[in-house]
């Protein structure tokens, strides 16, 4: 008596003791398609009997995105009755990009997941289709299931498998968006920053249709405001995803992450009608006035002279809008952070700073850094003219 193998409702027995009838496959798929589909069906023919592998797998990757797909279980037939047959023959990352179409109609989820496991044994020798096909599963358990501690053994194990790869691939950009999501269904907004800013900074914005940005967009400059250590929004600022929420109800963030990016505590009240209407932000006003008082010390440190960063406990009470014996606490603060390096003279109630965390500068910083450089050189200039009169003084003396 022969054993069979348990019956798969993603592959059936007896697919796997019969060969494929690819020709009859195709053959009756030209019969039966409209006349475009018809003639897309007959090139594939002609492709695979020519061997035209490499051909054959650019029309593929177009096709399994063709609306015909959208319903039912086409693309599961796809793979089975044709792809299967050479897919030893693909380019294994061009293989598991058709598959992540392919799992979209695989109804149960956790069979989706015991198919793309199969794959990834299948793919093992390429590092990038390995790692596709990780991003998958994650996605899987994300979504679906719900299951944030097997995402979150995905992503574990993927991010090194990721390291070892040279530069910037085309999976990051995949994993980012998952490691993103993966942090923003947890709550943690400084990871979810970092990793959102990765994925944008791996593809082109315009792929993304309007809702989809200004949906990221806001999301990113929420987890900007609220993510702990995050006290660098020029580079945000600076990218056009902004632009998807400029002339919406919602374009208060971007006024928001401008003031914090300047420090200023004056706007930052006005505007607290707007953003005291989201619930996470007003829910965390406290630690939204500390950091913005610690940007405000940070600013005000950037756009002094190198030669006269000396601050008094006035001034920066002043523009911090603080009682000015909470002076030494925003400074200590602003150390122990890391933000900014000096010395407070408690006697006298005055800092000396020395240096200031480096931060992606806007426009008006630049300006401002340009102003300085410009007084820095007439200043060497001065003093270069000085000393070639005091040396022409001791040369005729």
């Amino acid at each position: 008596m022969i054993r069979r193998p348990p019956r798969s409702t993603l592959f059936p027995y007896t697919t796997l003791f019969r060969s494929r009838d690819v020709q009859s496959y195709l053959t009756t798929h030209q019969t039966n398609s409209t006349a475009d589909l018809s003639h897309l069906w007959s090139s594939f023919e002609e492709m695979y009997n020519k061997r035209l592998w490499h051909q054959l797998t650019l029309a593929l990757l177009d096709f399994v995105k063709h609306p015909s797909f959208s319903d039912g279980d086409g693309l599961i037939q796809l793979y089975q009755n044709f792809i299967a047959d050479f897919e030893t023959k693909i380019n294994p990352l061009s293989l598991i990009e058709i598959i992540a179409y392919v799992v979209k109609q695989i109804a149960d989820p956790n069979e989706a997941i015991d198919f793309l496991e199969k794959m990834k044994e299948k793919v093992k020798s390429s590092s990038d289709a390995t790692v596709l096909c990780m991003i998958l599963i994650g996605q899987l358990k994300l979504i679906q299931l719900k299951d944030v501690d097997g995402t979150k053994l995905v992503i574990e194990e993927t991010e090194k498998l990721l390291e070892a790869l040279d530069g910037i691939t085309e999976v990051h950009g995949r994993f980012y968006e998952l490691s993103s999501n993966y942090y923003r269904l947890i709550g943690k907004h400084a990871e979810y920053y970092r990793d959102a800013l990765r994925f944008l900074g791996c593809l082109e914005v315009d792929k993304m249709n309007k809702e989809e940005q200004m949906e990221r967009a806001f999301y990113l400059g929420l987890a900007a405001l609220l993510g702990s250590g995050v006290y660098n929004f020029g580079e945000l600022l600076a990218h056009s995803i902004l632009d998807s929420l400029v002339g919406t109800e919602k374009q208060w963030l971007v006024d928001l992450l401008r003031v914090f990016n300047a420090g200023n505590i004056q706007a930052y009240e006005e505007l607290r009608p707007l953003w005291t209407t989201q619930a996470d932000l007003a829910a965390n006003e406290l630690s939204l006035r500390q950091k913005i008082s610690l940007l405000c010390l940070m600013e005000m440190t950037f756009k002094r002279p190198a030669n006269d960063r000396q601050l008094t406990f006035v001034e920066i009470s002043n523009e911090a809008r603080l009682p000015i014996e909470e002076v030494e606490l925003l400074v200590m603060k602003a150390l122990s952070l890391g933000l900014v390096q000096g010395s407070i003279d408690q006697v006298d109630q005055h800092v000396r700073m020395s240096w200031v965390q480096p931060r992606v500068l806007d426009k008006t910083q630049i300006a401002g850094m340009k102003k300085r450089l410009e007084n820095w050189c007439k200043d060497i200039r001065s003093m270069e003219l000085l000393m070639e009169k005091k040396a022409c003084d001791d040369i005729l003396t």
